[in-house]
């Protein structure tokens, strides 16, 4: 019988190459008038984005998956968004 791997576990095993710049950033304005904010801090599957005690938008761009998932629910304007430059970001690796 195969054993059972948790998602935690799954990502555990894919490597991260750090871009020391962010390619995520908030426009702090527009999610809280939109309240992106706190749909990005619920929706992320990397928990990427979090709420700091000032209401603004904390984002932790190296555990991103870059799955796009911010970029459906975000309001227009909200989130710039792209890829982190070559060879930087998440390899996926699989058994």
């Amino acid at each position: 019988m195969a054993k059972i791997v948790s998602i935690a576990e799954r990502l555990n095993g894919n490597l991260y190459y750090l871009d020391e710049e962010s390619h995520i950033k908030v426009n702090q304005d527009i999610a809280k008038k939109t309240g992106t904010g706190k749909l990005l801090v619920r929706i992320c599957p990397a928990n990427v984005y979090s709420e700091e005690q000032d209401g603004t938008i904390g984002v932790s761009h190296a555990a991103c998956l870059e799955c796009g998932t911010c970029l459906a629910v975000a309001a227009p304007g909200s989130l710039e968004w792209h890829y982190p430059k070559g060879g930087c970001g998440v390899h996926f690796r699989e058994g």
